[in-house]
C-alpha cells in the first residue's frame, strides 16, 4: 500500500504538475489513512468498505482536526482510489457514495479604494535610500492592484512577460496554466521608472535573469520578502486591518465587480478553472451594495 501511495504522489508530480505544497500535504493525508487501515488490521486496498473511510474522517473529527483538514483529507484519498482504479489495482472506489464535507466559504478580507490608495501613496524617496528601493515598492503595490495576481506570479515574473504597448502581462499560475491579464496605465508608468532608475542599478548578470523585481542584492524576489513589502506600507498608512499580497487580489476581484465588471471576464483575469471560486467575490458585492443602501436609502 506504501509503494502505491508512493505511485500516486509521482503521479501528481508528473503528470498533474501538483505543486509540492499539495503533494507533501496528501502524502502526510493518505499515509495517516494507511496507518488507520493498519491499525484495523486491513491489509489489502481490496477489504476497505465506504464504512472504513467514513469511520477515517470520523477519527480526524475526533482529533480535532479542522474541518479545512478534513476535507483536504477527503480529497486526497479520493483522488487516490480514482489513481488506483484507473491502474486496475483496485474494483471499487469507497470513497465514491460518500458526500465531500462542506466548508462554509468565509469571505476574504478586502480594502476599500480609499485605503488602496492610501497603501499605494506611502513609498516615497528618502536619503537613506540610496538605490531607489521605494520606487520597486511603488511598482510591486502598484502592479499587485491593477492585475490580481498571486504573489508566486508576482515573483516569477520576467520582464518578456510585460507588454506594455498592449498593456498586459503574461501570467502563468497554478500548473503552470499561461493566462494574459490586463495592466493599467498607472502600474505601467511605475513599472518603466523603476526598471530605468532602480533595477538597471539593482541587476547582477549572475543572479538577475529575466527576473522584474529584484532584491537589494540583485537576485529575484521572494514570497517573504514581498510580504514584508506590503505589511511596511499599510502600516505607515495607518491600517489596522490584516493585510497581506492576496488581500490586493480579493480587493481587485471586488473592485472590478462593484464596477459593473462581468463575472466571467473577472474569473479569466484571476485565472480562476472553476467559476464558482469566483462567485465568491459576489457576495462581497452584495454586501457593498447592502452598505450603501443602508447609508443612502432614506429608510435603509
Amino acid at each position: 500500500m506504501i509503494k502505491y501511495c508512493t505511485d500516486y504522489l509521482h503521479f501528481l508530480q508528473l503528470e498533474k504538475n501538483s505543486s509540492h505544497n499539495t503533494i507533501a500535504s496528501y502524502k502526510l493525508d493518505i499515509t495517516r489513512y494507511l496507518e488507520f487501515l493498519r491499525d484495523q488490521n486491513i491489509r489489502s486496498l481490496d477489504e476497505v468498505t465506504e464504512m472504513h473511510a467514513s469511520q477515517f474522517l470520523g477519527s480526524l473529527r475526533s482529533k480535532g482536526l479542522s474541518p479545512r483538514s478534513v476535507t483536504r483529507s477527503f480529497c486526497a484519498i479520493r483522488g487516490f482510489y480514482k489513481f488506483l482504479l484507473g491502474d486496475g489495482i483496485v474494483k471499487t472506489n469507497p470513497t465514491e457514495s460518500i458526500d465531500a464535507p462542506k466548508l462554509p466559504r468565509a469571505l476574504p478580507d478586502v480594502l476599500t479604494q480609499a485605503e488602496v490608495d492610501s497603501i499605494l501613496n506611502q513609498p516615497a524617496p528618502s536619503p537613506q535610500d540610496k538605490k531607489n528601493l521605494w520606487l520597486r515598492d511603488k511598482a510591486i503595490l502598484e502592479v499587485l492592484y491593477a492585475t490580481g495576481i498571486r504573489v508566486s506570479e508576482l515573483t516569477g515574473l520576467r520582464q518578456s512577460n510585460v507588454l506594455p504597448k498592449e498593456g498586459i502581462v503574461r501570467v502563468f499560475g497554478k500548473g503552470s496554466k499561461e493566462r494574459i491579464v490586463p495592466i493599467g496605465g498607472s502600474a505601467l508608468r511605475w513599472l518603466d521608472r523603476y526598471k530605468v532608475e532602480t533595477r538597471a542599478v539593482l541587476q547582477r548578470r549572475e543572479k538577475s535573469g529575466d527576473a522584474v523585481f529584484l532584491n537589494a542584492r540583485g537576485a529575484p524576489m521572494t514570497r517573504m520578502s514581498i510580504w514584508n513589502i506590503v505589511q511596511t506600507y499599510t502600516r505607515k498608512a495607518g491600517i489596522s486591518k490584516e493585510v497581506h499580497p492576496h488581500t490586493f487580489r480579493h480587493s481587485f476581484a471586488t473592485h472590478l465587480l462593484e464596477g459593473g465588471a462581468d463575472l466571467r471576464a473577472v474569473q479569466e483575469m484571476l485565472g480562476h478553472a472553476d467559476i464558482a471560486t469566483t462567485q465568491i467575490y459576489t457576495h462581497i458585492d452584495r454586501e457593498y451594495l447592502k452598505e450603501v443602501h443602508r447609508t443612502f436609502h432614506p429608510r435603509g
